[in-house]
C-alpha cells in the first residue's frame, strides 16, 4: 500500500496542465492527469417522460400530501415553531401545509448560483446548463490497490481528495468521499474539511452529521474565503436527505439551519429506496419525493430566504426477494428523469444519479449499472451529480479502481453533452472536397488538424489488437486502473495554499479537538 499512502509524491500535474500534446501523451501513459476540464456545459436537449398532465397529477398528489397527511419535523421546537409563524397547521411534530405555501416560500430560491472554490479558476455554476461531477460519498469501506476490502482510513480519504482533485472530468473533491473510522466520530469532520482544503483546490462540501459540526465546517470555510465573502456566496454545498418516508429529523434540520443562516447552499434530497421508503410505482414515489423536498427546500427558506438550496433525489429500487437495493434499473431512471422535470418547474437546480451499482468488484455488472445510471444522469439534465466516480456496492464501499474507470466515462460524459459542432469545420465540407469519391480521410488537411481533439480518447479502454493485448499481459481494465491509480498518486503535487491559512486551519482544529473527549458513536 506504499504505493497509495505516500504523502511526498514528486507532483507533476500542474507542470503538465498546459503542454497541450505531451499533456496528453502523459494522460494516456499514466505519468500525469493531463489537463483539467471545465464543468460541463450541455448543448444537447433534455429528455423527459412526464406530459404536462402527467406533472400536474404529481404536483396535484403531493399538495395533497402537504395539506393532508403532513410531513414530520422530528425534535426541532424551532423549526416547528418557524413553520407555525409562517402559516403552517402545526399539530405535534406533524405540519400540515396550506396549498401553495411551499412553493410561494420558494419564489425566493435561486435558480442559479456560482460555488465557490479556493482557486477561483475552479469555480462552478449550479443550476440552468451546467453539470458538476463529484465523487462517491459516504462510504465506511474502501476496496484498496491490493484488492481488499476493509474499512476507511483518514489516509483513503485524502487518496480520493487527491485523486479529485487530478481527474480532469471531476469538477468538486465533494464530500465524505470515505468515513475515515480510524479517526473519532466526533472529530473527523475536522480532518475531513480540512483534507479538502489542503489536498484540492476544487469546490469541496460540509459535515452534516452534528449542528456543531456544521459550524465548524463553515468556520473553516471562513478561515479560507473571509466570513463577509462566506456570508454573501456559496463556498460550499451540503447534503441534507429527508428521512423518507416524510419525515425530516433533528440532524437534518439542524444542520440544514446552519448552512442556510450562513447562506451556503443544502441539497434537499429525500433518500428513496422504491418499495421500503415509498411506494413502488413510478408516480407515487415521485410523489413522496416532491412533498418532501418542496417542505425541506421551503424550509431553508424560512431560514433565511434567498438561501442557495437544490431539489435532489435518490433514488433506487429493491429487489422484492431481499430487500437489497438495486442500482442500473429502468424504474429508478424514470424516477430520476420526472423529478428533474418537476425541478425545472420549480425553478430550483436538481441533483441525482451518478455511477451507481451493486456489484462488489469493478466487474461487467458495476460498468452496465453504473453507465445506465450516468447516462441517465446526463440526458435528465441534472446540476449536481454526486457519486460520479468510485461508488461501489450500493455505496459501502468507494473503490480505487472504479473511481478510475469512472472519472473516465465522466469525460466521455463530458463530450456527449457538448453535442453537435455545426461550426464551418464541423461541417467538414472543405475535408468531403478534398477527399472526394474513393479515397480516405487518414491524410487529409482537416483530419491532421483535428484528430487530437476529435474523439474522446480514453486513458483505460484497450483498443488494441488480440495480438498485442495479448504481449502487454492480458490486463483487464482493472489492471489498467489499478496502475493508473497508483501512478496519480505518485504523481500528485498539492495545489499552493497560503502558510497563513493553513496554519489558522490547524490551530483551530486542534483547539475543537482539545475540546471535546473522543467519541465513537
Amino acid at each position: 500500500m506504499d504505493e497509495i499512502t505516500a504523502e511526498s509524491g514528486a507532483g507533476r500535474r500542474s507542470r503538465s496542465e498546459g503542454r497541450g500534446a505531451a499533456a496528453r501523451r502523459a494522460s494516456r501513459s499514466g505519468g500525469g492527469a493531463g489537463p483539467s476540464m471545465p464543468y460541463i456545459q450541455r448543448k444537447i436537449p433534455v429528455y423527459e417522460v412526464l406530459d404536462e398532465e402527467g406533472l400536474q397529477i404529481i404536483e396535484r398528489n403531493a399538495d395533497i400530501i402537504l395539506e393532508e397527511i403532513g410531513i414530520e419535523f422530528r425534535d426541532d421546537a424551532e423549526a416547528l415553531d418557524m413553520w407555525r409563524k409562517a402559516g403552517a397547521d402545526v399539530k405535534g411534530e406533524r405540519v400540515h401545509f396550506p396549498k401553495g405555501l411551499c412553493r410561494e416560500l420558494l419564489k425566493t430560491a435561486p435558480s442559479e448560483f456560482t460555488w465557490h472554490a479556493r482557486n477561483p479558476a475552479r469555480n462552478v455554476q449550479i443550476g440552468g446548463k451546467a453539470t458538476v461531477f463529484a465523487p462517491v460519498y459516504g462510504s465506511p469501506f474502501v476496496r484498496d490497490l491490493d484488492g481488499n476490502r476493509r474499512y476507511a482510513t483518514l489516509e483513503d480519504f485524502r487518496n480520493f481528495v487527491k485523486l479529485a482533485y487530478m481527474a480532469p472530468s471531476i469538477h468538486s473533491s465533494g464530500g465524505t468521499v470515505c468515513e475515515p473510522v480510524d479517526i473519532p466520530v466526533n472529530k473527523r469532520h475536522l480532518d475531513m474539511v480540512y483534507s479538502h482544503i489542503k489536498y484540492s483546490d476544487k469546490p469541496f462540501m460540509g459535515s452534516v452529521t452534528a449542528p456543531e459540526r456544521a459550524e465548524d465546517s463553515v468556520a473553516m470555510a471562513k478561515l479560507v474565503f473571509g466570513d463577509e465573502f462566506v456570508e454573501n456566496n456559496c463556498v460550499m454545498l451540503n447534503l441534507i436527505n429527508a428521512n423518507s418516508p416524510m419525515v425530516f429529523d433533528e440532524t437534518m434540520l439542524g444542520a440544514a439551519k446552519v448552512y442556510a443562516r450562513h447562506n451556503q447552499a443544502c441539497v434537499l434530497s429525500p433518500f428513496i429506496l422504491s418499495g421500503a421508503m415509498s411506494p413502488v410505482t413510478v408516480a407515487g414515489t415521485l410523489t413522496q419525493i416532491l412533498a418532501e423536498v418542496l417542505a425541506g427546500a421551503a424550509f431553508t427558506q424560512l431560514v433565511r430566504p434567498g438561501a442557495p438550496v437544490l431539489f435532489g433525489t435518490f433514488a433506487a429500487s429493491i429487489s422484492m426477494q431481499s430487500g437489497a437495493p438495486t442500482f442500473g434499473t429502468p424504474e429508478p431512471a424514470l424516477v430520476s428523469y420526472g423529478a428533474a422535470q418537476l425541478a425545472r418547474r420549480l425553478g430550483l437546480p436538481f441533483r441525482t444519479g451518478g455511477s451507481l451499482c451493486a456489484s462488489k468488484v469493478p466487474d461487467a455488472q458495476a460498468a452496465h449499472e453504473s453507465a445506465n445510471t450516468l447516462n441517465m444522469t446526463l440526458l435528465a439534465g441534472t446540476n449536481f451529480v454526486l457519486h460520479a466516480a468510485g461508488w461501489l456496492e450500493g455505496g459501502l464501499s468507494a473503490c480505487y479502481e472504479k473511481f478510475m474507470i469512472d472519472q473516465d466515462q465522466c469525460g466521455m460524459m463530458q463530450k456527449m453533452a457538448a453535442g453537435v459542432d455545426l461550426s464551418e469545420s464541423g461541417q467538414a465540407m472543405d475535408a468531403i472536397r478534398e477527399v472526394g469519391p474513393g479515397a480516405h480521410y487518414l491524410g487529409c488537411a482537416h483530419t491532421q488538424a483535428n484528430f487530437q481533439t476529435a474523439f474522446y480518447r480514453s486513458a483505460l479502454a484497450d483498443n488494441n489488437s488480440f495480438e498485442q493485448w495479448e504481449i502487454e499481459g492480458r490486463k483487464r481494465v482493472e489492471d489498467r486502473a489499478n496502475a493508473l491509480c497508483r501512478s496519480w498518486l505518485d504523481a500528485y503535487e498539492a495545489p499552493p495554499l497560503d502558510p497563513a491559512i493553513d496554519e489558522a486551519l490547524v490551530a483551530y482544529i486542534a483547539r475543537r479537538k482539545d475540546s471535546m473527549p473522543d467519541a465513537f458513536s
